[in-house]
């Protein structure tokens, strides 16, 4: 199963391409499609709904994982982010692929087994979940890394197959 990550945003919006066999993640690709400040918010998404829907004919993924938007203190910033997750959503879904979403809670959850794990923890995980020789750059990409993992795992347990209707071993 091949997963693409997105960690949303709008001036820049993290990808990640894993494959897994639902034990194993192996890493494919990652980076970040990034937009300038200094054109309309609607010329930005646009180019984030092409880039994506590119990224999604170039690696044909069978999923797709996007967090969900998360902020404290900026409304502005969530607001304009909120758009490129729509955005990005619509790229998925208008491509064909199955969407999922997970809070940041789940992701670090997912990765670190706590979930207020901090964002040196979480690339640190990463890079070792992955094999990677050092963390994924920028950090966007080593967020939407984590995503596509996060979407591993939950793809791959027990609890999912079939549905959530598989009876787990340990109840």
């Amino acid at each position: 199963m091949v997963i693409l990550g997105i960690d949303p945003g709008i001036a820049t919006v993290g990808f990640g391409v894993i494959e897994t066999d639902g034990c194993r993640q192996r890493f494919i690709r990652c980076g970040a499609i990034t937009t300038p400040a200094h054109v309309s918010l609607s010329a930005r998404l646009f180019q984030i709904y092409n880039d994506l829907t590119e990224l999604i004919k170039m690696f044909k993924p069978d999923a797709v994982a996007v967090e969900e938007l998360f902020f404290n203190t900026n409304i502005t910033t969530g607001i304009s982010v909120a758009h490129g997750r729509g955005v990005i959503l619509l790229a998925g879904e208008m491509s064909g692929v199955p969407m999922f979403e997970y809070t940041p809670l789940q992701v670090k959850q997912a990765i670190t087994g706590y979930g207020r794990a901090d964002k040196r923890q979480m690339m640190e995980m990463v890079r070792r979940l992955l094999n990677l020789k050092e963390a994924a750059k920028p950090d966007d990409a080593s967020d939407a890394l984590a995503i596509a993992i996060c979407h591993a795992r939950f793809a791959g347990s027990l609890l999912n197959i079939n549905g959530g209707n598989e009876e787990c071993s340990t109840i």
